[in-house]
């Protein structure tokens, strides 16, 4: 990689000096190139026995006089060390008399050097001196002003196409073609595409697609796609810079394999029409060149170059006039009649004899195309200037250059030239940069005629070169500002694209016409309006006055411009809605000529009245009653009203009028739907119908209900109890409780003693409920009514609420006299003694003794009244003094005393 690196520096800076002594004058016209600018470059690095591939976009500011600053590239190709990410650098460049330059980047990486030709617009050609010896890297690319304003995702909004083309590492050939939605902040949507995979055309599914500008200061950001063709999974990376909100250069940033080929290529705005694209989006004419790689009989690959005029009538049909330099022999097809088929994203598919080729739209007449077979044949379609073509349609100053080489033995060059326009034959001279395989030229003189004629073919001519090695060569001229064209007799051959450079003579261009399209909307709806120049737009544009006769109706902005080198320019007419059909006269002035245009703005159409709804209130009645329906209208009722026919599903339950009527201007009637009793709840169907909309409501029609239920008993459980407690009060109706529940209101006659909710609610369906009556403390027994009422009927029950019976007593001493006897000798009395007196029955006192030394009876009966009783604790002779625990329970407390049992 060093060795490579090295030998790169070296070529490099033999060409620095080559370029500087043959360049025609330096620096006099550096204010050429002044602000910022976006790059893309496709190329291929060859030495003598093998090539690759190589690309390369970035962005740098040029500052008027002759040195580059915030310069970035990006680079990618298959050779070791020519892949470089956000590479900063800077440079110098110098521009000559003849608008021709030479440019260098310099970054950590080394230097680079191209030679440009700059353009009428500020854009500019360029071609890398990069070969010498037959090593090195033959290339070409584009240099064109940026919008910096525009270096944000945000502004990346709307819908695009995008075409590239490009080589895998083995150098098969691919090219790609799709179109998606921006909404500004990095999602694509409605993602479409095709890709040429080595010869064979694969539809794109898309399952992700997203973007980001991600530096706000170099316009610098990514997009990826994931996706399947034929079934395979894919996916790809691009760096892309923006050159402004309707194009940015992108450029896979993969590794380059099979699977990753290097493309390059750019992203345009579509302009889509309202409703989509369809066939009527190709009609006219529309230039087509594209470049492939064939496989010829020597078993070498040779590129492949064809230029034609496509005419499409916009209904499907179209016809193909090309010239192409294939397999090293020129080649040329009049009139081939085809089929194309354009769908509403855009996508075109177009059958030419045994060809087919896929194009996806950038606006009417303008593409990316490819070839759907192995030539891999790739190229842009421009939309042709309408009129006819002659030599003094090529007439003034072009700066022109060799695209997209196909093969490192491609000679690319860029050239400044003047053209005569003469009849019958046009001369060009000037002077062009070579780069070739065996190394640079500079400077050398180039000298060609040409004949361009209207017909067969608009804008096909021919040229000769009569400078250098010479050549013929075919041309098609798009409009008075560029042209392209192909070698017929180079054996690498490449697409030739000219265009204004800075300084032309053409002949001031006036304005020629005025169009709106349609020229007939409804108010609130827009025409795009489009303004047509005899010539190409001066440099700085032409800016076109504007008016409408009725600004109230139809607005346009106070004016377009006409890029430099265009010779149209498109705007939009902006309405409003109007009463009744309204002619506005749209103008336009250019030069003191004016033109116009008349658009008619029509009132909208009122929509047809129809049938909105039917509605009934209530949607359920007791059979006998009535409902109340409504018809309502989409709009008012026209003149004379609207008749609405009803009917009903059963006419035994429910019954309409025949029919209603809205009076005129009305939006809705009314009617009624009348009853009968019925034995069980019934439905029916109400139907309104006018002008074939029908509506329909359904009304239930229910039988009488039955009598209310009453109260037949009011319980309670228990009936007695004690203050504090509570008892359950169960209530019991004569029959069901209707829908909805029965509520029973609840009383009492001493809230003090019992207190009852205010109320209890039989459930729906259900004949009794229950309830809680809580009680408070009394101190003598008191009777309490509770009461229950409903549907006129009360029934009521008494409750005792008794007071609190005192507490029980308990055991509070059991003491023992005496405390120590002489065991086997002497007995000991025990008295219990209780907090009260025993309760009526008496109390059972139950006693123990922890020691067998000492033994009590089981048990103490304590009489009703009394409060305490004795008994006898016997004792055993022992043989050692001891001691024994005795201990009485009752009512849940326990008292002990200790005995002593001596020897």
């Amino acid at each position: 990689m060093r060795k490579l690196k090295f030998l790169l520096m070296v070529c490099l800076a033999l060409l620095l000096g080559v370029g500087a002594q043959a360049q025609t004058s330096g620096g006099v016209n550096g204010h050429e190139l002044n602000g910022n600018y976006a790059f893309s470059f496709s190329g291929i690095r060859g030495n003598g026995s093998v090539e690759s591939v190589y690309g390369a976009v970035g962005r740098f500011t040029a500052d008027g006089a002759g040195n580059l600053t915030n310069g970035e590239i990006d680079t990618n190709g298959v050779v070791v060390g020519t892949t470089f990410t956000a590479q900063p650098f800077t440079g110098t460049y110098s521009i000559g008399t003849d608008h021709r330059g030479v440019m260098t980047f310099t970054g950590s990486g080394g230097s680079l050097k191209f030679a440009f030709a700059m353009l009428a617009n500020g854009n500019a050609h360029l071609i890398e001196f990069d070969a010498l010896g037959g090593s090195g890297t033959i290339g070409s690319g584009t240099v064109e002003k940026a919008d910096s304003t525009a270096y944000s995702t945000a502004r990346i909004a709307g819908d695009y196409a995008f075409g590239a083309a490009g080589f895998d590492n083995a150098k098969n050939r691919a090219a790609i073609e799709a179109r998606f939605t921006s909404n500004g902040t990095g999602t694509l949507s409605n993602a479409a595409g095709d890709v040429n995979a080595y010869g064979t055309d694969y539809p794109m599914t898309f399952s992700a697609a997203n973007y980001t500008v991600s530096n706000a200061a170099t316009g610098r950001g990514t997009m990826h796609f994931t996706f399947t063709f034929g079934g395979t999974p894919g996916s790809l990376n691009f760096v892309v810079y923006v050159v402004n909100a309707g194009k940015f250069f992108a450029m896979a940033s993969d590794v380059v394999t099979t699977a990753t080929p290097l493309f390059n290529g750019a992203v345009l705005q579509q302009q889509t029409p309202t409703g989509g694209f369809t066939n009527s989006s190709l009609n006219g004419n529309m230039v087509i060149a594209l470049t492939g790689l064939s496989a010829c009989g020597s078993g070498s690959e040779v590129p492949k170059a064809v230029v034609g005029l496509l005419t499409a009538n916009g209904a499907g049909a179209l016809s193909l006039t090309y010239d192409e330099n294939y397999c090293r022999a020129p080649n040329s097809v009049t009139a081939a009649p085809g089929t194309y088929s354009v769908t509403a994203n855009g996508r075109a598919a177009i059958a030419i004899g045994g060809y087919r080729l896929v194009a996806y739209l950038v606006k009417a007449n303008q593409a990316f195309l490819f070839v759907s077979d192995a030539n891999v044949l790739f190229g842009p379609g421009e939309p042709q200037t309408a009129g006819s073509f002659s030599n003094a349609s090529i007439k003034g100053s072009y700066a022109g250059f060799a695209t997209n080489p196909a093969d490192f033995q491609v000679a690319v060059f860029s050239n400044e030239f003047a053209a005569d326009g003469a009849t019958p034959t046009g001369n060009m001279s000037g002077a062009e940069d070579l780069g070739a395989p065996s190394g640079p030229v500079t400077g050398e003189p180039f000298k060609a005629t040409y004949a361009v004629s209207a017909s067969p073919t608009n804008g096909r001519g021919t040229m000769t070169v009569s400078s250098g090695t010479g050549g013929n060569g075919l041309v098609y001229v798009i409009s008075a500002s560029k042209f392209v064209g192909i070698s017929l007799n180079d054996p690498n051959p490449a697409i030739l694209e000219f265009e204004l450079a800075p300084g032309s003579s053409t002949t001031a261009a006036s304005l020629s016409s005025l169009t709106v399209n349609p020229a007939s909307v409804v108010g609130g709806n827009s025409s795009t309006g489009t303004v047509t120049l005899s010539g190409p737009a001066p440099t700085g544009g032409a800016q076109v006055a504007l008016s409408s006769s009725n600004t109230t109706a139809a607005r346009v902005p106070a004016s377009v411009t006409v890029a430099a080198g265009a010779s149209s320019a498109t705007f939009t007419v902006s309405t409003s809605a109007v009463s009744a059909s309204t002619a506005v006269t749209i103008s336009a002035t250019y030069a003191g000529v004016s033109k116009t245009a008349s658009l008619t703005v029509q009132p909208a159409t009122p929509p047809a009245v129809t049938l909105n709804s039917l509605a009934l209130n209530p949607t359920s009645v007791v059979g006998g009653n009535s409902s109340t329906g409504t018809v309502t209208l989409s709009g008012p009722a026209p003149a004379g009203g609207a008749q609405v026919v009803l009917s009903s599903s059963n006419t035994t339950a429910a019954r309409t009028p025949a029919s209603v009527t809205i009076a005129a201007g009305a939006t809705s009637a009314t009617f009624t739907v009348s009853t009968s009793v019925v034995s069980a709840s019934t439905s029916a169907t109400i139907t309104a119908t006018r002008g074939g909309v029908s509506k329909t409501a359904s009304l239930t029609v229910k039988p009488v209900p039955p009598p209310s239920p009453t109260p037949t008993s009011l319980t309670l459980s228990p009936t007695s109890v004690v203050g504090g407690s509570s008892s359950t009060g169960t209530v019991t109706l004569s029959g069901a409780a209707p829908a909805g529940g029965a509520s029973v209101a609840l009383s009492s006659s001493n809230t003090t003693a019992a207190r009852v909710p205010s109320s209890v609610t039989v459930a729906a369906g259900a004949t009794s409920a229950t309830f809680t009556v809580g009680t408070s403390a009394v101190s003598a027994s008191t009777t309490v009514s509770i009461s229950g009422a409903y549907g006129g009927a009360s029934r009521s029950t008494s409750l005792t609420v008794q007071p609190a019976p005192p507490p029980a007593p308990t055991l509070t001493s059991l003491t023992l006299s005496p405390s120590s006897v002489v065991g086997g000798l002497q007995s000991s009395r025990g008295t219990v003694t209780l907090s009260a007196p025993a309760p009526a029955g008496g109390a059972q006192i139950t006693l123990s003794s922890s020691n067998g030394a000492a033994s009590v009876p089981s048990s103490v009966f304590i009489p009703a009244g009394a409060s305490s009783a004795t008994f006898t604790v016997n004792t055993s002779i022992v043989l050692i003094s001891t001691s024994a625990t005795i201990s009485g329970r009752y009512n849940g407390t326990t008292r002990t005393a200790t005995l002593g049992v001596l020897l």
